[in-house]
């Protein structure tokens, strides 16, 4: 049965995302980009949301193309190009190569799609990982916390949820001062 990861950063204030929608205060460097990369080429497929799925398909397939593209770069493109992406979004119409467009998220079809044969499936983006934790459809967290206090902006988890027991599974901390926390859901 196939995982679902929660694979976000976050400041060290519980926020993902500054005013503004701004994310440039996560510390990622070639180190933790890299890390990014071993573990996310082992996944069947990326779970987005709209917002997500738009920003990550308007910079992604063409970023190995680029002057300044650096090796972790370079190699995450082609990982984000092959991924089989599901996108949830009720107001897009279509979606690029490799992606699949559902509406919402029904934890029965979500179910089926756990049962196939492959790596984890990743949850990318807070709106949708809100939803799929709303439904405790999420098995595992892999939080990377930047060591930036944000302030404000908008918290990872903001609204009321089902509490859920969860076990530390790992730690590692990078060289720019991230802290990975890996917590897998106890059921």
């Amino acid at each position: 049965m196939r995982k679902i990861v929660l694979h976000l950063g976050i400041s060290l204030d519980g926020y993902f995302e500054g005013p503004d929608a701004d994310i440039s205060w996560g510390r990622v460097d070639d180190e933790l980009h890299t890390y990014f990369n071993e573990v996310l080429a082992e996944s069947s497929a990326f779970l987005e949301g709209r917002v997500t799925y738009e920003l990550m398909e308007a910079y992604w397939p063409t970023a190995d193309q680029g002057p300044d593209a650096d090796p972790p770069m370079v190699e995450f493109a082609g990982i984000w190009r092959g991924m089989p992406k599901i996108v949830y979004s009720r107001t897009l119409d279509t979606v690029g190569p490799n992606a699949t467009l559902l509406r919402d998220v029904v934890p029965e079809e979500v179910r089926a799609l756990q049962e196939q044969p492959g790596g984890p499936m990743v949850v990318g983006g807070p709106v949708l990982a809100e939803s799929f934790r709303r439904h405790d459809l999420i098995d595992e967290y892999r939080l990377f916390v930047s060591p930036v206090l944000v302030g404000r902006g908008r918290r990872l988890f903001e609204s009321e949820g089902t509490p859920a027991d969860l076990r530390l599974a790992e730690t590692r901390t990078f060289g720019n001062g991230v802290l990975m926390l890996r917590y897998e859901r106890d059921r």
